[in-house]
């Protein structure tokens, strides 16, 4: 192994960040993780990382921190107090929060790290879990220039599509848009599909036909069999959509943009997670389609 590449330690290890921890892996890179669930940890020490017991250990000697949890409150609550990241993390180290959460968070976030000497970027992601293991993600950056080429390197061995897309925060308003898009595609692929079916077309071929031309889609693509198959298995539940639809909402208000198509979305996320959906993959937006339109939902 390299002993030129950076120390990296890495915190979250949940569908995302496990396989994209093991891409470092093989990159050549020496990770420390933590994360709360054992297995996880197990899976990582498997993979020929070390599992550290803390936040603190972890991150003591990195000279890169990698964070990839849920929400802003999950990162506030690694990154501050006593037993968190910037009061563990030596100074001069990188930290790169690539969980997605509000642009205000990141802001603030790195503001209170440069406090301590620590630089920081906000480098939300992009392609799900199949993007994750494959290491195709497309990874939206918010911070200095000379912060993300140091980084570029090691987010090479995660992603494809890198981009430094302005001052801090501005990966996380990139990845809000994204999510938008998302969304507002996944639901219309739905209605599509229940009104294909309900036509008595043939599915599959429809499907692959559409995709073929300009209705196509990364979504459309990734997406296609589990509407075929009504299979929900989260890569990206719809809890965490539900969350980013709120994140964008927001963000759009505060700068005067209106989204009276992502609203509507975001209730029909809302309401899919108020009728116990919250677990599934948000591919189950179909499920609301069917509901609505009295069609059996499996």
């Amino acid at each position: 192994m390299s002993t030129t590449l950076p120390k990296v330690a890495w915190i979250g290890l949940g569908i995302m960040g496990s396989p994209m921890s093991e891409n470092l892996i093989k990159a050549g890179y020496s990770v420390t993780g933590f994360t709360l669930e054992q297995d996880k940890l197990d899976r990582l020490a498997a993979a020929g990382g070390t599992a550290a017991r803390s936040i603190a250990e972890a991150v003591g000697d990195a000279d890169v921190i990698v964070t990839m949890v849920p929400a802003s409150p999950h990162v506030e609550a690694i990154a501050y107090g006593p037993d968190g990241i910037l009061e563990n993390a030596r100074s001069g180290a990188l930290l790169v929060d690539m969980s997605s959460i509000t642009p205000q968070t990141s802001v603030d976030l790195a503001k209170a790290a440069k406090d301590k000497g620590i630089r920081v970027l906000d480098a939300p992601v992009s392609g799900g879990e199949a993007g994750a293991v494959e290491a195709v993600l497309s990874i939206m950056v918010g911070g200095e220039q000379a912060d993300f080429d140091a980084a570029k390197p090691l987010l090479d061995a995660l992603g494809r599509t890198i981009v430094l897309c302005g001052p801090h925060g501005s990966g996380q308003t990139v990845k809000a848009a994204n999510q938008l898009i998302v969304a507002v595609n996944i639901q219309a692929c739905a209605e599509a599909v229940v009104f294909l079916e309900k036509s008595g077309v043939d599915l599959k071929a429809a499907l692959d036909v559409l995709n073929g031309g300009l209705a196509g889609s990364t979504v459309l693509t990734r997406k296609k069999d589990n509407f075929l198959n009504r299979d929900f298995k989260p890569g990206f539940r719809i809890d965490l959509h539900h969350k980013d639809m709120g994140i964008v909402t927001d963000a759009a208000r505060n700068v005067g943009a209106a989204l009276p198509v992502g609203g509507v979305v975001a209730q029909l996320v809302a309401s899919l997670r108020a009728q116990g959906d919250g677990g599934l993959d948000h591919s189950a937006l179909l499920r609301s389609v069917e509901r609505l339109s009295g069609s059996p939902v499996a």
